[in-house]
């Protein structure tokens, strides 16, 4: 199968079909789980469909050493070529990690304005085009409303797409909707999306579609044996 047809069987149209039209330029995007339930599984195959694209995205780890995140990266491509047998999977391999850069940076050491310098640095010293960032690992319990804002301004301003991951305590439920830890935030999130195992998989829920709130199952699900994002009901469809 050749990359074209990949993007449009991908059940992240259905994320944009279920939003209005996917999270968009400036905004911010979260997905919320408690610790091990797939969080990065899903930014990486959210990162992995803007590759496809042609898109740049560039993967902010607050968490450590970046080579487990290139694994993911690794392991998740090699799911969907071997998935779909993907044709000249490894000319589509090398053409697409041209456009992806990881970093790493210890949230307490460094703030808003030293990560920009660093991306406005690449962008006009390194002609990195940059569409989609990812933030994984960065602790809302550690962060501020007024820190957070300048995120939110970040994206703006460049016209960025930016999503976060956001470990939570317990799981959510329809009751709570917006979990507790991310209420103070939630003027500055244009997505919310919530991780819920229900039997063999993790379910995404959508709390916030930019100016509405609502638990809405959007009938996509993340499927731990293979860490990709498939449509329920139709499995075959992963990319």
């Amino acid at each position: 199968m050749v990359r074209k047809e990949l993007i449009k069987r991908s059940p992240l149209r259905i994320l944009e079909k279920s939003t209005r039209g996917g999270l968009g330029k400036g905004n911010i995007g979260v997905i919320a789980a408690r610790k091990g339930v797939g969080k990065t599984a899903c930014l990486v195959h959210i990162a992995t469909d803007q590759l496809f694209q042609e898109k740049h995205v560039i993967h902010v780890s607050y968490s450590g050493k970046i080579g487990h995140i290139v694994q993911w990266y690794e392991d998740i491509f090699q799911e969907i070529a071997k998935r779909y047998k993907l044709d000249c999977a490894m000319d589509v391999h090398d053409d697409i990690i041209r456009n992806r850069l990881v970093m790493n940076f210890e949230q307490a050491n460094v703030t808003v304005a030293k990560i920009e310098k660093n991306i406005r640095t690449l962008m006009e010293k390194g002609s990195f085009s940059v569409e989609t960032i990812v933030l994984d690992g960065y602790d809302f319990n550690k962060a501020t409303v007024k820190e957070f804002g300048e995120f939110r301004r970040f994206a703006r301003d460049n016209a960025f797409e930016l999503w976060f991951s956001a470990t939570l305590k317990e799981d959510t439920n329809a009751k709570s909707r917006v979990p507790p830890m991310l209420a103070p935030y939630m003027d500055d999130i244009a997505i919310l999306i919530c991780l819920q195992p229900r039997g063999e998989f993790i379910h995404l829920d959508l709390v916030k579609d930019h100016d509405a709130e609502m638990v809405s199952d959007m009938h996509l699900k993340l499927d731990p044996r293979i860490l990709l994002i498939a449509e329920e009901n139709q499995a075959e469809r992963v990319v």
